[in-house]
């Protein structure tokens, strides 16, 4: 299908490589964005969906355990201390899987994604670092017939890993692992310029950049100068509208069908943060469980005020004057949520946010694709009318 080809998801379509494969023919109950059964694709992968009774597994989904990590040695140029791309490597090493599914970057532009099914750990290197940009990575599912590989460990985020999992059983594979990551509020490659021009001092020279747990985005570049900006600094007049449609009606962060997540959304700052949601996942953790420096996952602090805050500024495309947003950041920081709490300060501020985006822009959609978790935490909160 040409890239510039009406998708059946149309403007809500995340690009997520199906329709560039022959498994386009499964797309009416593969893509995210048609048909969603959380509870449906929770069962299948981890035995049973999630209680909403429960406040960990209402907001981070069915998990056997949680822990946060780091590297005791952080590879070299890795986002972080390089866990994905350590594991990615590993489960080669190993022989767990033949081939891993991940994204490298085009020669001529740092940030336009390249999916690849990488088969030596120095394919996966290749791929460290986010790109936090709208990919197909399921295109490459068009490789596999004929190419050898039987047991596939496939990284991705919550659309990506919805569709992998509503045509997993079709696949010539033996085996699939999922490694997850968690994700919010990817961009077009021209929404991504828009981004950095208006957040970064030096936009053409950033290497890697993420929004942390001390409420500010880190940026990284390419002398190895690090830059931070208060998440109250950014021009949200600007941004409002820069986020993929698809990112906008999304309400699977913690990507709810991986095996195992890896993040940073639930750890204090400067660790990651893993959930283990099935043996597949813990498989996946024990090869490289004594690389790791782990620790249980905390929380502190009460975020509720603080959402509700956000959801009101948001709305209004509230922007602080830059001594004010570092004011308001540096009291945040310090008194804010921490831990579990801030992931769940990040999830009920997304999930608000997106919810109200839909009622305003697909109203007809809203009953289908709200799922249960989701309603019942946007329920907490006071939206602005629609």
């Amino acid at each position: 299908m040409a890239r510039d080809t009406v998708r059946p998801a149309k403007d809500l379509c995340s690009d997520c490589g199906l329709c560039d494969s022959r498994w386009v023919a499964y797309v009416k109950r593969a893509c995210a964005f048609l048909h969603q059964d959380f509870e449906a694709m929770e069962r299948r992968h981890h035995g049973r969906s999630r209680d909403l009774d429960q406040e960990d597994e209402l907001y981070f989904g069915v998990h056997e355990r949680m822990v946060t990590a780091r590297m005791r040695a952080p590879i070299d140029g890795a986002q972080w201390t390089g866990i994905v791309s350590h594991l990615g490597a590993k489960a080669l090493e190993q022989g767990l899987v033949d081939a891993v599914l991940c994204v490298q970057q085009s020669p001529e532009d740092r940030f336009t994604p390249v999916p690849v099914l990488a088969r030596t750990p120095e394919e996966v290197m290749a791929a460290r670092v986010n790109k936090p940009t709208l990919s197909n990575n399921l295109s490459v599912l068009e490789q596999l017939p004929g190419s050898g590989i039987r047991k596939l460990l496939a990284i991705g985020v919550g659309c990506q890993i919805q569709a992998l999992r509503a045509v997993q059983d079709t696949l010539p594979l033996d085996a699939l692992y999922v490694l997850g990551l968690p994700c919010v509020d990817n961009v077009s490659r021209q929404g991504l310029q828009t981004f950095l021009e208006s957040a970064s001092d030096s936009p053409e020279t950033v290497v890697h950049y993420e929004f942390m747990q001390d409420f500010r985005i880190h940026f990284r570049h390419n002398d190895g100068r690090q830059e931070t900006v208060p998440f109250f600094g950014l021009d949200t007049p600007r941004l409002k509208d820069v986020f993929a449609p698809s990112c906008l009606s999304c309400f699977d962060y913690v990507n709810a069908g991986a095996d195992l997540v890896v993040g940073y959304m639930g750890a204090e700052y400067g660790r990651q943060w893993l959930v283990v949601r099935n043996q597949r996942g813990a498989a996946l953790l024990d090869l490289i469980k004594a690389d790791l420096d782990l620790a249980p996952v905390t929380s502190r602090g009460d975020r509720r005020a603080a959402v509700q805050q956000g959801i009101d500024a948001y709305d209004k495309a509230v922007r602080l004057p830059m001594w004010l947003a570092e004011l308001v950041g540096w009291v945040v920081q310090r008194i804010g949520p921490k831990g579990l709490e801030y992931g769940r300060f990040s999830i009920d501020s997304h999930f608000t946010r997106n919810a109200l985006w839909l009622r305003r822009h697909h109203p007809e959609v809203v009953d289908r694709h709200l799922p249960a978790f989701a309603r019942r935490i946007v329920e907490r909160y006071r939206l602005p009318s629609t």
